[in-house]
């Protein structure tokens, strides 16, 4: 592939990296922007979406018709990345999970009337959502099949009746997928349905405390004890829940692996700008040559991720599941996420350590990048199983038409 932008890309790249340091970034340090759970406020938040709207930075990934910009996934890579060189800037554009990928998976499976009824208020911004999918007590989480959570269709309605936990965003979302089982069928036994936040039936037992920073809505533990979901609200067909799963993680992977890298990124501009000016017997620290090898082994990986971020994204636009591509990404920049936050707190010592820089909070949050939407080992095993079926081939290249060279007369 060619890993050259477009003009049209390139400029709105430079555009979403202009917002993020002139607006996002300084916000940051202010104490009062934030709320209790480490995250910009809700009043903050709208502010700066109502000024990314104004500037047509917005809904990079979804419809113009709609009123997305609908980049593709090459144009999501390259614009993700630098909206999260701040933590606060994907929210600002409408590119945040869990709404990210959400809204991708409702804008390729719903009808128009159920998109102007589901879709459009999250593409507004007027509402968020949540997928509902793992479970604890022994329930899935890496393993659909383990799923208890269960949907029991009489008449017209489901009858829901079930726990999920871990669920992202679910305190303050307004739209809910849920999948359930509906029957014991290995491959097609989970449904996904949508559900409303002021139907009754449900609630949220509490918001689970965790290490690190967390989304705007937490990470919440729901109760289901007869929630009725019209068979009208059921997304694809009965049986289809996995299918909806992986429709929407394939590409939410992906988009998991372009904020990480604006993060991994902006690690290294802190620490960068700090041993530049940090002297060390009669030196700055980064004259020492220990220092430049930590940098520039972090830049390595980053650059690494990028690029096999930026090929899965490639693939997947040319029609391909890349799933093989998406594991080897997700693995390698969850890995790289974490060795730039530990690398640039070493390099500013204390300070990194404080709470001076983003540095320590970057760290906390970077440790869920391991584990979220399959663990690194999930991943391991699933490219294990494609090399043993491929062997060989699973290194092949992709094949394009002959070039001028082959056609031409060499002889």
């Amino acid at each position: 592939m060619d890993f050259t932008l477009t003009p049209e890309i390139e400029a709105l790249r430079q555009q979403v990296r202009t917002f993020v340091t002139r607006e996002v970034i300084p916000l940051e340090a202010g104490a009062a922007n934030y709320d209790a759970h480490e995250n910009l406020k809700e009043s903050v938040v709208a502010e700066l979406r109502a000024k990314a709207r104004a500037r047509g930075l917005w809904g990079f990934q979804l419809p113009k018709a709609r009123g997305g910009l609908e980049l593709g996934v090459v144009g999501m890579a390259a614009l993700y990345e630098e909206a999260a060189r701040s933590p606060f800037g994907p929210v600002a554009f409408n590119c945040a999970p869990p709404d990210d990928g959400n809204m991708i998976v409702l804008n390729k499976i719903l009808s128009e009337p159920q998109k102007d009824r589901w879709l459009q208020p999250l593409i507004d911004g007027k509402v968020r959502s949540a997928f509902a999918m793992t479970e604890p007590d022994g329930g899935c989480g890496s393993d659909p099949g383990l799923t208890y959570t269960r949907a029991e269709q009489v008449g017209d309605k489901w009858i829901i009746n079930g726990r999920k936990w871990f669920i992202t965003g679910a305190e303050g979302a307004q739209t809910f997928i849920l999948v359930a089982k509906t029957s014991e069928d290995e491959r097609k036994g989970l449904t996904a349905f949508l559900f409303d936040k002021d139907q009754p039936g449900w609630e949220i037992v509490r918001r689970i405390p965790i290490m690190g920073p967390e989304e705007h809505g937490g990470h919440c533990e729901l109760r289901f004890d007869g929630l009725e979901i019209p068979d009208e609200n059921r997304l694809l067909n009965v049986g289809d829940g996995l299918k909806v799963t992986q429709i929407r993680l394939g590409t939410a992977r992906l988009t998991h692996c372009m904020r990480w890298l604006g993060l991994a990124k902006r690690c290294l501009e802190i620490a960068g700008d700090y041993v530049e000016q940090r002297m060390s017997f009669g030196t700055p620290l980064a004259g020492h040559e220990g220092v430049q090898w930590m940098l520039g082994d972090a830049a390595k990986e980053i650059h690494i991720g990028r690029l096999l971020t930026m090929n899965a994204a490639w693939k997947l636009e040319q029609g391909d599941f890349a799933r093989k591509e998406i594991s080897i990404a997700k693995i390698q920049v969850a890995d790289t996420l974490h060795k730039a936050a530990d690398t640039a707190i070493q390099l500013c010592g204390a300070r990194g350590y404080s709470k001076d820089t983003l540095l320590e909070w970057i760290y906390r949050y970077a440790r869920q990048a391991r584990l979220v939407d399959g663990a690194s080992e999930i991943h391991k095993m699933v490219l294990s199983k494609y090399y043993l079926q491929e062997k060989q081939e699973f290194f092949r290249w992709g094949v394009g038409a002959s070039s001028q060279w082959m056609n031409s007369d060499t002889g």
